[in-house]
């Protein structure tokens, strides 16, 4: 017999068994409101922006003969409207009507304040909240979107106060953002540079920006994964799509700083194909520096 305590089958199956009975998988009135939890889900996905129906079947691993019934379900109930998309009549739209809006709003409502109970009851929330990121950012990795975003959108500015915030805590030196050699957003926009994100489930997980010089290469700054989202391979992830991102641009050399302590980073930077190469800025914080051929 396997010891319940460590055996991981048993230790994964409670959590499915609990977070199950915790998020109303089973109830027949998903928070009161009617209607289980699938023609909710897609109603959620709905109204958080997400239209066309074969990307939302994408996004919630529905078979295309649930998901015409789940459709149809909100449609008579007067909650959504399916239409053709303007451009391409073979793509369908869902639209939330107003009283469809006024429903999504209701489970707005109603959810934030269940998860309100459920951290309520926990003596350490964030410690609960930091297992639940690690659980979601796993279950979900393989659907992570990398976005082209400005590097001034606010989910991008998150990410690099955390990405700050951690340097701060892991440099010898500390970080002081004004003192490095911060790249001017405009560097990093299109024609001239980009700044990607990832996003797990709308949520912000790590990012990295492809800042243009003009000195004959780019430098790829502020390369940064969530906590939750690291040994994933993400960090490569959005490497290889800057690298291709470069390329699109005309920009054949890239060049990047990294600091010892930053260990994981260094051992992506080498195994990847960077070459080590002298200082090649006056950034205070950096002691390693690494060049790319395209």
């Amino acid at each position: 017999m396997h010891d319940c305590l460590t055996d991981p089958i048993a230790r994964t199956r409670r959590f499915h068994r609990a977070v199950t009975t915790e998020s109303g998988v089973l109830d027949s009135s998903f928070l009161g409101r009617g209607r289980p939890l699938g023609p909710a889900r897609v109603l959620n996905a709905i109204g958080h922006g997400r239209q066309d129906v074969a990307d939302i079947r994408a996004f919630l691993r529905l078979d295309s003969g649930l998901m015409s019934r789940l459709l149809r379900g909100l449609e008579d109930e007067g909650l959504i409207t399916l239409h053709s998309a303007p451009n391409d009549a073979r793509r369908r739209l869902a639209t939330l009507t107003d009283a469809g809006a006024a429903e999504f709003a209701a489970y707005e409502s109603l959810s934030d304040a269940q998860v309100s109970g459920i951290l309520n009851r926990h003596a350490r929330p964030e410690a609960l909240l930091a297992a639940m990121d690690i659980v979601a950012t796993a279950l979900g990795i393989d659907r992570t979107e990398i976005v082209e975003t400005p590097p001034t959108d606010p989910r991008a500015i998150a990410c690099l106060t955390a990405y700050y915030d951690e340097l701060a805590q892991r440099l010898a030196t500390g970080f002081d953002v004004s003192l490095s050699a911060d790249p001017e957003t405009q560097d990093m926009t299109p024609p001239r540079g980009a700044f990607l994100l990832a996003l797990s489930d709308g949520m912000p997980i790590g990012c990295v920006g492809l800042k243009a010089t003009d000195k004959g290469y780019a430098e790829v700054k502020r390369l940064w994964t969530a906590p939750a989202a690291r040994g994933m391979g993400l960090a490569k992830r959005l490497m290889d799509q800057l690298e291709t991102r470069a390329r699109t641009l005309g920009i054949t050399r890239l060049r990047l700083d990294s600091n010892s302590a930053l260990l994981e980073a260094i051992a992506m930077y080498r195994k990847a194909g960077w070459t080590e190469i002298d200082r090649f800025n006056d950034d205070p914080y950096p002691d390693h520096f690494f060049e790319k051929a395209l």
